[in-house]
């Protein structure tokens, strides 16, 4: 009895060793420096967040505007979740429009200023001019600026958007960096 007794106060020591010996070291800062000029925050601004949205992105075939018979996909919206760079949760993201939202209650939203050309297969990146940030005071409040950087999927769907699919709706799933800047 007493050896089953040991082993089962030695369980959770072996645990907690083994989940410090394999957590993931911190990444290195983001390098924005090297990021296009379109997408540069303004300088005089200092990156306050860095959050990795994991989450998907919904399109819609839409007949084209002004054009009799062509079919286009069109962007619907974002779900994501933002987590720190280890892993960690820490809120979400969606819209239109574009919105971010803290586990702590602060949220910010903010309209395109410009974007870059990212990999092929993914979404562009972008810079974000934010909107004054509503709810509880927290992570969002006082942000400028958001990046969208790292970019991974997310572009609309290959297969054929013609009238036989009109209003069909397709889900991309894609990976996104957010940097979140403040004046100072």
């Amino acid at each position: 009895m007493s050896r089953l007794l040991t082993l089962a106060l030695a369980a959770p020591a072996v645990l907690a060793l083994t989940a410090c010996a394999t957590a993931t070291p911190p990444l290195p800062p983001f390098d924005t420096a090297s990021l296009p000029a379109a997408v540069q925050v303004p300088a005089g601004h200092r990156m306050v967040l860095h959050t990795v949205g994991v989450g998907e992105i919904t399109y819609e075939c839409r007949a084209k505007a002004n054009m009799a018979g062509a079919f286009e996909w069109v962007f619907v919206g974002p779900q994501a979740t933002l987590q720190s760079r280890d892993g960690k949760p820490l809120g979400r993201y969606y819209g239109p429009p574009a919105t971010w939202a803290a586990a702590d209650g602060s949220v910010v939203t903010g309209a395109q200023v410009a974007v870059a050309p990212a990999t092929p297969g993914s979404i562009p990146l972008q810079l974000v001019k934010a909107n004054p940030a509503t709810g509880a005071p927290g992570a969002m409040t006082g942000t400028a600026y958001i990046q969208r950087v790292a970019t991974v999927g997310g572009v609309a769907p290959s297969r054929v958007c013609d009238a036989a699919s009109l209003s069909q709706r397709e889900i991309v799933k894609y990976q996104a960096d957010y940097l979140f800047w403040q004046p100072g």
